[in-house]
């Protein structure tokens, strides 16, 4: 008997070592630098060579395919005139305000198609069919409907980014095991407590892969809305500034111009999603992950 209630101690330990979080020692700073922004710089520093290359080759004529020099040039004089700030400042504050605005639509619009058979038999199809139309066919309608004005452009960012985020949603709760509810109920959570305390931490994965794709969607129709809406009262952003050097045919502007956008579409992942995304997996004791 002592033999076999140590053996059963021994199983026990080891299933609570199985549940519980992974223990393991952080790299340190270094280590995590070298690991994270290395890979990247040295991408960067091949894709610059193999531009430097093609450039010397004269394969294309200089307004067709410029050197890096020429763009960063273009980059540098935006900068030290201070467009290249005000275009920046314009687009994403723009694209903040309507995903923040998406998200406070979005949540409570797939919690209901999670929860509500009727709403989603009636409208969870014709979501997912919104989230595969390209956000730039709702440009003209909006102009139409609301004029070039800022009205249009948030319009565009709302269609785009509120089905990606409610689907995001709905695919977490859908994952949610049927017994977190039951065990809600038992407890007398009301609809409210429960989607609060159960509901969103446990779809929390999902939750943010739609936030994630909703950022994309917003950034994305943000960029088609202006450069096809432009006029005076929206001001300059970065779409604007994009359509301004294609006016131009000015090669080295537009391809400074991608260059921004895309540096705003990596450093918002890498300065929100990615810490969000680490704490959660970190939450969950998947460390492995990270």
């Amino acid at each position: 008997m002592p033999q076999l209630d140590t053996d059963l101690a021994a199983v026990g330990a080891g299933l609570d070592a199985l549940d519980a979080p992974s223990q393991e020692r952080r790299p340190s700073f270094g280590r995590r630098f070298v690991r994270t922004a290395v890979p990247p710089l040295i991408a960067f520093a091949l894709l610059l060579g193999v531009w430097q290359a093609l450039w010397a080759a004269a394969l294309w004529p200089e307004y067709q395919l410029p050197s890096p020099s020429s763009v960063w040039a273009a980059v540098a004089e935006a900068i030290e005139t201070g467009r290249a700030f005000e275009v920046l400042w314009t687009s994403v504050s723009r694209a903040v305000l309507g995903f923040l605005t998406a998200v406070v639509i979005a949540t409570p619009l797939g919690l209901l198609i999670a929860k509500v058979r009727v709403v989603r038999a009636a409208i969870g199809s014709l979501l997912t069919g919104l989230q595969s139309l390209p956000s730039v066919a709702w440009v003209p309608a909006g102009i139409l409907w609301f004029g070039a004005t800022p009205t249009t452009i948030y319009f565009v960012v709302l269609m785009g980014s509120v089905p990606s985020i409610a689907n995001g949603l709905v695919s977490g709760v859908d994952q949610i095991p049927p017994l977190l509810p039951r065990v809600g109920q038992a407890l007398g959570a009301g609809r409210m407590a429960a989607a609060r305390h159960i509901l969103l931490p446990a779809a929390l994965p999902g939750y943010l892969a739609g936030l994630k794709q909703g950022w994309a969607f917003s950034w994305r129709s943000l960029m088609a809305a202006e450069i096809i809406a432009t006029s005076p009262q929206l001001g300059e952003g970065l779409g604007q500034y994009l359509h301004n050097g294609s006016a131009l045919n000015d090669i080295s502007m537009v391809i400074a111009a991608i260059f921004l956008i895309l540096l705003v579409g990596v450093g918002i992942e890498l300065l929100v999603f990615r810490p969000l995304e680490r704490a959660v997996l970190r939450a969950r004791g998947l460390t492995g992950a990270l």
